[in-house]
């Protein structure tokens, strides 16, 4: 086996299907920003939550809208849901693990609010415990999946969105995944604060 030609394998893959989604999630993509963007007009906030490497995508966003992207603006207000152990531990101690972000949505959500639910399999149960939670104080729900969509695709109602990556492999899914948001980080900030021609 060709150690560089493996390598240059995921490249190429990376590129397909970050082509792939390109044609299938731009649209997509502009009706969460809206979303979000909605929420935060009307004094909403936007929490995030994932496992794994979706945790970390959940923390990347949340640090990109408190701090910012790529152009000096105040800060937006954005909680990863995903990053205080002692509440997490707590509740998975004390309850389930089933209900670590469910519980923290239902204590910090208000209807106003956007649940950015993070998933590639789209089947990751305590995320799917947060957005029920998220429908019970009528906030607004944007999904990032992959493959199927998994059963997180039937939770959404009308006023949800998926952006469902074209992708089975789970690298793949994270690769976009990561596009999205910075999509959306900056689609916020644009929308907010005006573009560079603005």
């Amino acid at each position: 086996m060709d150690l560089q030609d493996r390598i240059l394998g995921h490249f190429l893959e990376s590129i397909e299907t970050k082509q792939k989604a390109a044609g299938d999630l731009v649209a997509v993509i502009q009706m969460a920003g809206e979303t979000m963007v909605g929420s935060l007009l009307n004094d909403g906030k936007i929490l995030s939550c994932g496992n794994g490497g979706s945790a970390g995508d959940a923390q990347h966003f949340s640090a990109e809208l408190l701090n910012r992207f790529e152009k000096e603006r105040p800060g937006l207000p954005a909680i990863a849901i995903t990053t205080d152990s002692s509440t997490l531990t707590a509740i998975a101690n004390d309850y389930s693990y089933n209900e670590i972000f469910s519980k923290q949505v239902s204590a910090l959500g208000q209807s106003n609010d956007v649940l950015l639910a993070i998933s590639t399999s789209g089947n990751s149960a305590n995320v799917m415990e947060a957005m029920k939670a998220a429908h019970e104080r009528d906030m607004k729900i944007v999904a990032l999946t992959g493959r199927d969509g998994g059963a997180m695709a039937d939770l959404l109602s009308a006023e949800d969105i998926e952006i469902r990556v074209p992708a089975d492999r789970t690298a793949r899914i994270q690769e976009v995944h990561l596009v999205v948001i910075h999509c959306l980080c900056d689609y916020i900030d644009t929308k907010l604060f005006g573009g560079d021609d603005a």
